[in-house]
């Protein structure tokens, strides 16, 4: 059996910076450290940082005044951080810098009267925090129905907006129906979607006419994992998404010559690694690796967590790391 590796995969940008503000608040401060929501959507990560001391909630009210909170990659919104505040906790910004661009561009448009459409699915977190930014001026469109079931009132200066992990081709769809009702509509002058959701859609868009099945690393929640397998199924592919190697199903297999892995952003690579050697064991996998185009982006801590006092009990584990 072929096994095509695809890379670019797994952790992007936004998602190594997240998981490195959560691990250097723990070495700062230590444990307890409260994380609003879940700091990455991936069940790995989530449970490794619960071992830790890290507790995640979903309400402000559930951090104990004088707490410690981290914002989680995916953005919150001005009431949540009003809350902290009104409990005086300390607030450490975890949110990917593509997602602050998208709550700016909001900010902005709302500024300068426009009715924003924000593009994306309507219960997520990233969602949720951007509309949080004007949400007597926003609206969420998830499909192309929705698109064209829309309705403002004429003379309504529109501007849209996109979440950072869809799938592009479902956002061609969308944007091809609003820009034809609403010619005047005003866009992101780059777009919002992230780059590294872009490259992970298009690897499997340009490799899997070479398999039969497409093998997903990533979590049932997490968006931008969710699309690849989309992506696959629109190849006429079959596409699984597993947290974890022992969660594949030999049927899945059977009958494949060729099988895709990849990971989303959110996926820790040893997972994958683990996915890649049982294909190897018990299927005689003959591993490929193919790059379809090198990431190299960084995103530096934020200031948030760099101005944390080192508690001294702390103060040996911190300078270890250096």
């Amino acid at each position: 059996m072929k096994v095509i590796l695809a890379n670019p995969r797994g952790f992007c940008a936004g998602v190594n910076m997240a998981i490195d503000v959560v691990n250097e608040t723990l070495r700062r401060v230590g444990p307890p450290v409260y994380v609003f929501h879940e700091i990455v959507h991936n069940k790995h990560v989530v449970e490794d940082f619960k071992s830790r001391g890290v507790t995640f909630v979903d309400s402000i009210d559930e951090v104990p005044e004088n707490g410690l909170v981290v914002y989680s990659a995916h953005g919150v919104s001005p009431a949540i951080r009003k809350s902290s505040k009104g409990r005086k906790l300390v607030e450490v910004d975890a949110t990917c810098p593509l997602v602050h661009k998208v709550h700016a561009e909001v900010v902005r448009y709302a500024r300068d009267g426009y009715t924003i459409i924000f593009v994306g699915h309507h219960d997520h977190d990233e969602a949720i925090g951007t509309v949080g930014e004007a949400p007597n001026n926003i609206v969420i469109v998830e499909s192309a129905e929705e698109a064209e079931a829309l309705q403002v009132p004429p003379g309504t200066k529109l501007a849209f907006v996109t979440q950072t992990t869809l799938s592009v081709s479902d956002l061609t769809k969308i944007l091809d129906v609003l820009k034809r009702r609403f010619p005047g509509i005003r866009r992101p002058e780059k777009d919002d979607i992230c780059y590294a959701t872009t490259n992970r859609q298009n690897a499997v868009s340009a490799w899997s006419s070479d398999v039969d099945v497409v093998l997903v690393i990533g979590s049932q929640n997490s968006s931008n994992s969710q699309r690849l397998v989309d992506r696959a199924v629109e190849a006429g592919k079959r596409g699984y998404l597993i947290d974890y190697a022992r969660e594949l199903q030999p049927e899945w297999l059977a009958g494949a010559n060729g099988v895709m892995v990849t990971a989303g952003a959110s996926a820790p690579d040893h997972l994958v690694q683990e996915l890649v050697e049982r294909l190897k064991n018990e299927f005689g996998g003959e591993v490929e690796v193919r790059e379809l185009v090198r990431e190299d982006i960084d995103f530096e801590l934020p200031k948030s967590v760099k101005q944390l006092p080192v508690l001294p009990q702390r103060a040996s584990q911190v300078l270890t790391r250096h």
